[in-house]
């Protein structure tokens, strides 16, 4: 059995050769930058452990999975200039480093480029995973425009915003299991249990997103720190003290909502302090949990050897895991 550091090893190789054979014209330039930005490769990775679980052979997962990391590539250069981040990973965003039209037109190609791989898929599965693919990638958008939506409104509900990062964030990495549980062989009971799997960790994955934007260090989580608090962004931790905040502190936040500074200093500490004494961090990690738990429960139930399911158990655990 791989591990996840093996596949994710494998992954980087073939995308790797991706970007070899795109070559250096102009419009592949910034998709080759992008994919070379790094990341974990997790998408790709669990689609394949995903496969892993069912098979041994999971050498027909490679190309969807790959596809799956280009379509993630290409929601991320996308999201970048409606975001209007000048980070990504550390480095310059595609709009910053070269300008938004050549992020566009590039983005765009890459969409394509991820139906080119995915239609490398094994025939007799193509149809299923092609349906798959689709369905994700439209509740992706769906939740894009959740998130832009969220931005001109200052009554968004817990609820809702839960359903947003789910599917912008979730349903991708569901997906990804999904399709790998699907090219391994697995019934549709099972194929379900991975969507649910990748489902619950991605709504942790994103809620810990959350809380590293306020709470990290930004050399370790290579974007801006505190770009949420500075845009006013609708998270987990904002929503949450809005719910609890009385009195001196929903006034103070009521104040800071709406306003830019030249200089954010002041913004962000005195909101990040009304997060801290309200306790909302503490409520996000208990909602981590939550959902930790339930990917578990989901991978306990799946009837193959643990030996299958090890690679998946050390990635859940790795996730939350995860330094601040």
């Amino acid at each position: 059995m791989l591990t996840i550091a093996e596949v994710q090893e494998l992954v980087q190789k073939k995308v790797d050769g991706f970007c070899r054979k795109n070559g250096s014209g102009a419009i592949y330039k910034p998709v080759n930058y992008i994919l070379s930005l790094g990341g974990k490769r997790l998408r790709p990775a669990l689609s394949i452990l995903s496969a892993q679980v069912f098979s041994d052979d999971i050498e027909d997962a490679i190309y969807p999975a790959i596809a799956v990391e280009v379509f993630h590539n290409f929601t991320l250069m996308h999201d970048d200039i409606m975001d209007q981040a000048p980070l990504r990973r550390g480095k310059a965003t595609v709009h910053e480093k070269w300008n938004t039209s050549v992020a566009i037109l590039s983005g765009d190609a890459m969409m394509i480029q991820s139906y080119q791989l995915l239609h490398k898929t094994n025939p007799e599965r193509f149809h299923e995973v092609y349906d798959i693919f689709n369905q994700t990638a439209l509740e992706v958008c769906e939740g894009q425009q959740m998130d832009m939506d969220f931005e001109t409104r200052n009554d968004v509900e817990l609820a809702e915003y839960i359903e947003m990062i789910r599917l912008k964030t979730s349903v991708l990495l569901a997906g990804a299991m999904k399709i790998g549980a699907v090219i391994g062989g697995a019934d549709k009971v099972n194929a379900d249990r991975l969507y649910r799997i990748g489902e619950y960790s991605g709504l942790a994955f994103q809620l810990l997103d959350d809380y590293l934007d306020v709470f990290g260090d930004q050399a370790k989580v290579g974007k801006q720190i505190a770009g949420d608090i500075i845009s006013d962004k609708k998270t987990f931790l904002l929503i949450k003290a809005l719910e609890r905040a009385k009195d001196t502190d929903a006034e103070v936040l009521k104040y800071w909502i709406g306003k830019r500074p030249k200089d954010p200093t002041e913004k962000v500490r005195a909101v990040k302090a009304i997060f801290e004494k309200l306790e909302v961090d503490v409520a996000l990690k208990e909602k981590v949990m939550e959902y930790h738990d339930r990917a578990l429960g989901e991978l306990d139930a799946i009837p193959v050897e643990k030996e299958r399911k090890q690679a998946l158990y050390d990635f859940a655990e790795t996730l939350i895991g995860r330094q601040h």
